[in-house]
């Protein structure tokens, strides 16, 4: 690799670097304090978006199939629960504080996307029954589970910042 290339890479891993800092930050998440592992997901995240066209979980196989990769684009549906059960979501980009301040250790946590895409499954026919009397559906962001009521989903989620795309059907 060129001079040239390695510095435009190192200024897009560390642009997008800021971005997922300063939205980290602004949504109450912590990232691995770590700096040269969490650079090397940055990394990641960057080849990736230049490979599929989206930022998705280096530490994850994708398809390259944007719709079926939706999931696990980064930050992944799986990030909360993650952070909940184990202290840091599945790359471990973010963490909690516990970790951060190393009263928790990391360790290797099971990738819950398997599982809770047989669990959608199984539970679509349930959330198609509508519920009378509502005058608008619910919408509910599959990354932080913010619930809007409203003919479409927003453009963006005011809380985590993802995409309409991340939005699925609530009721």
């Amino acid at each position: 690799m060129s001079k040239n290339n390695s510095n435009l890479e190192d200024s897009e891993i560390d642009g997008l670097y800021r971005i997922v800092e300063r939205d980290a930050h602004e949504g109450g998440y912590l990232l691995n304090p770590d700096d040269s592992f969490t650079r090397e997901l940055i990394r990641g995240l960057v080849v990736n978006t230049k490979r599929y066209g989206y930022a998705a979980c280096p530490c994850r196989l994708a398809s390259g199939d944007e719709a079926e990769d939706r999931d696990m684009v980064c930050p992944c549906d799986y990030r909360d629960a993650d952070l909940n059960e184990y202290g840091a979501c599945y790359c471990a980009l973010y963490v909690t504080e516990e970790v951060a301040s190393g009263k928790r250790k990391l360790r290797p946590l099971p990738d819950r996307r398997e599982r809770e895409l047989e669990k959608k499954k199984k539970d679509k026919g349930e959330s198609e029954k509508n519920i009378s009397g509502l005058s608008y559906p619910v919408w509910r962001c599959s990354v932080c589970g913010y619930l809007a009521a409203r003919s479409m989903p927003p453009e963006k989620c005011p809380i985590c910042k993802v995409s309409k795309e991340r939005f699925e059907k609530f009721i």
